[in-house]
Protein backbone atom coordinates (compact mmCIF):
# COMPACT_ATOMS: atom_id res chain seq x y z
CA UNK A 1 0.00 0.00 0.00
CA UNK A 2 1.62 3.33 -1.17
CA UNK A 3 2.16 6.04 1.62
CA UNK A 4 -0.39 8.90 1.65
CA UNK A 5 0.25 12.07 -0.80
CA UNK A 6 0.69 14.12 1.95
CA UNK A 7 3.73 12.16 3.46
CA UNK A 8 5.78 13.82 0.67
CA UNK A 9 5.16 16.97 2.33
CA UNK A 10 9.30 18.26 3.44
CA UNK A 11 10.77 16.02 1.25
CA UNK A 12 13.67 17.56 -0.46
CA UNK A 13 16.58 17.44 -3.07
CA UNK A 14 19.21 19.62 -3.51
CA UNK A 15 21.23 20.13 -7.51
CA UNK A 16 24.25 22.11 -9.11
CA UNK A 17 24.30 23.19 -12.66
CA UNK A 18 25.63 25.89 -14.61
CA UNK A 19 23.35 28.28 -16.79
CA UNK A 20 26.00 28.73 -20.09
CA UNK A 21 26.42 31.47 -22.03
CA UNK A 22 25.38 29.36 -25.06
CA UNK A 23 21.86 28.53 -23.85
CA UNK A 24 20.77 32.15 -22.38
CA UNK A 25 21.69 33.11 -26.24
CA UNK A 26 19.66 30.32 -26.95
CA UNK A 27 16.60 31.88 -24.85
CA UNK A 28 17.32 34.84 -25.73
CA UNK A 29 17.12 33.67 -29.69
CA UNK A 30 13.44 32.08 -29.21
CA UNK A 31 12.07 35.11 -27.45
CA UNK A 32 13.30 37.11 -31.01
CA UNK A 33 15.17 39.44 -28.79
CA UNK A 34 18.36 41.84 -30.28
CA UNK A 35 20.19 41.60 -27.19
CA UNK A 36 23.90 41.05 -27.45
CA UNK A 37 25.50 38.05 -26.00
CA UNK A 38 26.33 37.81 -22.55
CA UNK A 39 29.06 37.15 -21.32
CA UNK A 40 30.20 35.06 -17.64
CA UNK A 41 29.83 36.84 -14.90
CA UNK A 42 26.67 39.09 -16.52
CA UNK A 43 23.64 39.01 -14.99
CA UNK A 44 21.01 36.17 -16.57
CA UNK A 45 17.26 37.48 -17.67
CA UNK A 46 15.08 36.81 -15.18
CA UNK A 47 13.32 33.60 -15.15
CA UNK A 48 16.64 31.86 -16.57
CA UNK A 49 16.77 29.43 -13.45
CA UNK A 50 14.39 27.64 -15.48
CA UNK A 51 16.83 26.32 -18.26
CA UNK A 52 18.87 24.84 -15.41
CA UNK A 53 18.64 22.03 -13.34
CA UNK A 54 16.34 20.01 -15.88
CA UNK A 55 15.35 16.46 -15.97
CA UNK A 56 17.76 14.02 -16.22
CA UNK A 57 15.48 10.54 -15.96
CA UNK A 58 16.27 7.84 -18.60
CA UNK A 59 14.30 6.95 -21.46
CA UNK A 60 12.92 3.69 -19.42
CA UNK A 61 11.95 5.81 -16.69
CA UNK A 62 9.49 8.41 -18.62
CA UNK A 63 5.59 7.54 -18.42
CA UNK A 64 3.60 8.00 -21.37
CA UNK A 65 3.20 11.18 -21.37
CA UNK A 66 6.72 11.87 -21.95
CA UNK A 67 7.17 13.19 -18.33
CA UNK A 68 9.28 11.20 -15.56
CA UNK A 69 6.90 8.51 -13.98
CA UNK A 70 5.15 9.24 -10.88
CA UNK A 71 6.73 8.42 -7.40
CA UNK A 72 10.53 10.25 -7.43
CA UNK A 73 10.63 13.64 -5.99
CA UNK A 74 7.13 14.53 -6.73
CA UNK A 75 4.44 12.68 -4.75
CA UNK A 76 2.77 9.44 -7.03
CA UNK A 77 -0.56 10.96 -8.32
CA UNK A 78 -1.31 8.03 -10.22
CA UNK A 79 -4.99 8.23 -10.55
CA UNK A 80 -4.83 11.49 -12.06
CA UNK A 81 -2.87 11.54 -15.12
CA UNK A 82 -3.03 15.34 -16.63
CA UNK A 83 -0.25 17.05 -14.79
CA UNK A 84 -0.14 21.01 -15.83
CA UNK A 85 2.38 23.94 -14.57
CA UNK A 86 -0.44 26.25 -12.51
CA UNK A 87 1.46 29.35 -11.60
CA UNK A 88 4.45 30.08 -9.65
CA UNK A 89 5.66 32.88 -7.02
CA UNK A 90 9.12 34.65 -7.66
CA UNK A 91 11.23 36.89 -5.74
CA UNK A 92 14.29 37.96 -7.35
CA UNK A 93 16.81 38.88 -4.57
CA UNK A 94 19.38 39.18 -6.87
CA UNK A 95 20.57 37.97 -10.49
CA UNK A 96 22.11 35.08 -11.00
CA UNK A 97 25.27 35.09 -12.72
CA UNK A 98 25.97 33.33 -16.39
CA UNK A 99 28.34 30.51 -16.34
CA UNK A 100 28.77 30.65 -12.90
CA UNK A 101 28.01 27.20 -10.62
CA UNK A 102 24.96 27.67 -9.14
CA UNK A 103 22.99 25.14 -6.26
CA UNK A 104 18.88 24.80 -5.94
CA UNK A 105 17.45 23.02 -3.35
CA UNK A 106 13.78 21.85 -3.73
CA UNK A 107 11.24 21.04 -0.50
CA UNK A 108 7.96 19.85 -1.36
CA UNK A 109 6.14 22.67 0.64
CA UNK A 110 1.87 21.29 0.37
CA UNK A 111 -0.04 18.84 -1.05
CA UNK A 112 -3.48 19.69 -1.37
CA UNK A 113 -6.53 18.25 -2.66
CA UNK A 114 -9.53 20.04 -4.14
CA UNK A 115 -12.54 19.33 -6.26
CA UNK A 116 -12.70 21.36 -9.48
CA UNK A 117 -15.79 22.00 -11.73
CA UNK A 118 -15.31 18.51 -13.20
CA UNK A 119 -13.79 16.49 -10.52
CA UNK A 120 -11.10 15.97 -7.80
CA UNK A 121 -7.76 17.56 -8.43
CA UNK A 122 -4.26 17.80 -6.54
CA UNK A 123 -1.74 20.43 -6.06
CA UNK A 124 1.52 19.74 -5.59
CA UNK A 125 3.82 23.17 -4.10
CA UNK A 126 7.24 23.00 -4.69
CA UNK A 127 9.67 25.47 -3.19
CA UNK A 128 12.69 26.28 -5.24
CA UNK A 129 16.09 28.43 -3.79
CA UNK A 130 18.57 28.78 -5.98
CA UNK A 131 22.07 30.91 -5.63
CA UNK A 132 25.48 30.14 -5.58
CA UNK A 133 26.29 26.98 -2.89
CA UNK A 134 27.27 28.72 0.35
CA UNK A 135 26.38 31.65 -0.85
CA UNK A 136 22.94 33.66 -0.34
CA UNK A 137 19.61 32.48 -2.18
CA UNK A 138 19.43 34.85 -5.21
CA UNK A 139 15.91 33.17 -6.97
CA UNK A 140 12.87 31.96 -4.81
CA UNK A 141 9.96 30.08 -6.74
CA UNK A 142 7.25 28.68 -5.61
CA UNK A 143 6.01 26.09 -8.01
CA UNK A 144 2.57 25.20 -8.05
CA UNK A 145 1.60 21.64 -10.41
CA UNK A 146 -1.88 20.68 -10.97
CA UNK A 147 -2.64 17.17 -11.32
CA UNK A 148 -6.50 16.51 -13.43
CA UNK A 149 -8.16 13.32 -14.74
CA UNK A 150 -8.64 12.30 -18.15
CA UNK A 151 -12.64 11.89 -18.12
CA UNK A 152 -12.16 15.97 -17.34
CA UNK A 153 -12.85 18.33 -19.80
CA UNK A 154 -9.72 19.10 -21.54
CA UNK A 155 -10.02 22.40 -22.14
CA UNK A 156 -13.47 24.24 -21.27
CA UNK A 157 -13.68 27.45 -23.06
CA UNK A 158 -12.29 30.92 -21.14
CA UNK A 159 -14.72 32.05 -18.16
CA UNK A 160 -13.62 35.70 -18.45
CA UNK A 161 -13.38 38.12 -21.26
CA UNK A 162 -10.26 41.32 -20.96
CA UNK A 163 -9.84 43.95 -22.95
CA UNK A 164 -6.11 44.63 -24.59
CA UNK A 165 -3.90 46.77 -22.19
CA UNK A 166 -2.14 49.51 -22.94
CA UNK A 167 0.82 47.29 -23.53
CA UNK A 168 0.03 44.73 -26.31
CA UNK A 169 1.92 42.33 -28.23
CA UNK A 170 0.29 39.96 -29.89
CA UNK A 171 1.93 36.11 -31.71
CA UNK A 172 0.76 33.56 -33.13
CA UNK A 173 2.51 30.44 -31.36
CA UNK A 174 3.87 27.84 -33.72
CA UNK A 175 5.07 24.30 -33.11
CA UNK A 176 8.78 25.39 -33.76
CA UNK A 177 8.01 28.09 -30.59
CA UNK A 178 6.97 25.01 -28.87
CA UNK A 179 9.72 22.78 -29.90
CA UNK A 180 12.39 25.21 -28.87
CA UNK A 181 10.97 25.87 -25.77
CA UNK A 182 10.62 22.25 -25.14
CA UNK A 183 14.00 21.59 -26.13
CA UNK A 184 15.80 24.91 -23.89
CA UNK A 185 13.70 22.83 -21.15
CA UNK A 186 14.38 19.68 -22.01
CA UNK A 187 10.58 18.71 -21.91
CA UNK A 188 9.50 15.79 -22.85
CA UNK A 189 5.85 16.57 -22.23
CA UNK A 190 4.08 15.13 -25.13
CA UNK A 191 1.06 17.75 -25.62
CA UNK A 192 3.97 20.30 -26.84
CA UNK A 193 5.02 18.41 -29.80
CA UNK A 194 2.45 15.50 -30.62
CA UNK A 195 -0.11 15.92 -31.84
CA UNK A 196 -1.92 12.76 -32.07
CA UNK A 197 -1.43 11.86 -28.80
CA UNK A 198 -2.54 15.50 -27.66
CA UNK A 199 -5.73 15.38 -29.73
CA UNK A 200 -6.77 12.01 -29.35
CA UNK A 201 -5.66 10.46 -25.96
CA UNK A 202 -6.13 14.00 -23.74
CA UNK A 203 -8.42 15.47 -26.02
CA UNK A 204 -6.86 18.74 -26.34
CA UNK A 205 -7.67 20.79 -29.73
CA UNK A 206 -4.01 21.65 -30.64
CA UNK A 207 -0.98 21.72 -29.33
CA UNK A 208 -0.65 23.06 -25.95
CA UNK A 209 1.13 26.28 -25.24
CA UNK A 210 3.98 26.01 -22.11
CA UNK A 211 1.91 27.96 -19.32
CA UNK A 212 6.27 28.90 -18.46
CA UNK A 213 6.25 29.96 -22.13
CA UNK A 214 3.25 32.22 -21.70
CA UNK A 215 4.56 33.42 -18.02
CA UNK A 216 8.35 34.00 -19.97
CA UNK A 217 6.19 35.71 -22.68
CA UNK A 218 4.69 38.14 -20.17
CA UNK A 219 7.60 38.84 -18.49
CA UNK A 220 9.29 39.50 -21.64
CA UNK A 221 6.69 42.44 -22.55
CA UNK A 222 7.99 44.19 -19.66
CA UNK A 223 11.43 43.73 -20.09
CA UNK A 224 10.84 45.80 -23.82
CA UNK A 225 8.63 48.62 -21.91
CA UNK A 226 10.90 48.95 -19.70
CA UNK A 227 14.17 47.88 -20.68
CA UNK A 228 15.98 49.19 -17.66
CA UNK A 229 13.89 48.47 -14.52
CA UNK A 230 14.59 45.69 -12.19
CA UNK A 231 12.30 42.76 -11.92
CA UNK A 232 11.74 42.51 -8.05
CA UNK A 233 9.22 39.53 -8.00
CA UNK A 234 6.67 37.85 -10.27
CA UNK A 235 3.87 35.75 -10.14
CA UNK A 236 1.48 34.35 -12.28
CA UNK A 237 -1.48 31.96 -12.43
CA UNK A 238 -2.72 29.80 -15.39
CA UNK A 239 -6.49 29.96 -15.96
CA UNK A 240 -6.86 28.22 -19.46
CA UNK A 241 -5.21 26.82 -22.32
CA UNK A 242 -3.34 28.46 -25.46
CA UNK A 243 -3.19 26.23 -28.35
CA UNK A 244 -1.07 26.63 -31.57
CA UNK A 245 -1.98 27.85 -34.71
CA UNK A 246 -4.47 30.54 -33.16
CA UNK A 247 -3.44 33.84 -32.13
CA UNK A 248 -2.76 34.99 -28.47
CA UNK A 249 -2.50 38.35 -26.99
CA UNK A 250 0.09 39.37 -24.20
CA UNK A 251 -1.47 42.55 -22.32
CA UNK A 252 -0.15 44.86 -19.17
CA UNK A 253 -0.20 48.32 -18.12
CA UNK A 254 2.56 50.39 -16.86
CA UNK A 255 3.19 50.25 -13.02
CA UNK A 256 1.73 52.19 -10.72
CA UNK A 257 3.41 54.35 -8.02
CA UNK A 258 4.45 51.02 -6.11
CA UNK A 259 6.28 49.93 -9.19
CA UNK A 260 3.50 47.16 -9.64
CA UNK A 261 2.53 46.13 -13.22
CA UNK A 262 -0.68 44.00 -14.12
CA UNK A 263 -0.32 41.06 -16.87
CA UNK A 264 -2.64 39.39 -18.80
CA UNK A 265 -2.26 36.64 -21.81
CA UNK A 266 -5.85 36.45 -23.49
CA UNK A 267 -6.31 33.76 -26.30
CA UNK A 268 -7.27 34.89 -30.07
CA UNK A 269 -11.24 35.61 -28.63
CA UNK A 270 -10.27 37.31 -25.77
CA UNK A 271 -10.67 34.78 -23.44
CA UNK A 272 -8.19 35.51 -20.48
CA UNK A 273 -5.73 32.68 -19.95
CA UNK A 274 -3.23 34.16 -17.72
CA UNK A 275 -2.94 36.76 -14.86
CA UNK A 276 0.48 37.63 -13.49
CA UNK A 277 1.65 40.60 -11.83
CA UNK A 278 5.34 42.13 -11.65
CA UNK A 279 7.15 44.33 -9.13
CA UNK A 280 9.66 46.64 -10.93
CA UNK A 281 11.87 48.97 -10.05
CA UNK A 282 12.97 51.84 -12.03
Amino acid sequence: MEKPLEDWIGKSETRRDVLTVDTVARFLAMLDRDDLPLGEGEPAPPLSHWLAFLPREKQSELGPDGHAKRGGFLPPVHHLPRRMWAGSRLDFRGALPVGAVLERRSTIASVERKEGRGGELVFVTVRHEIGRPDGPVLVTDEHDIVYRGLLQAAAAPAQENREPGEWRRSLMPDPVLLFRYSALTFNGHRIHYDRPYVTDVEGYPGLVVHGPLTATLLLDLVRRRLPAARVETFSFRAVSPLFDGREMHLNGNPPDAEGKVDLWATNAEGGLAMTATALVEA
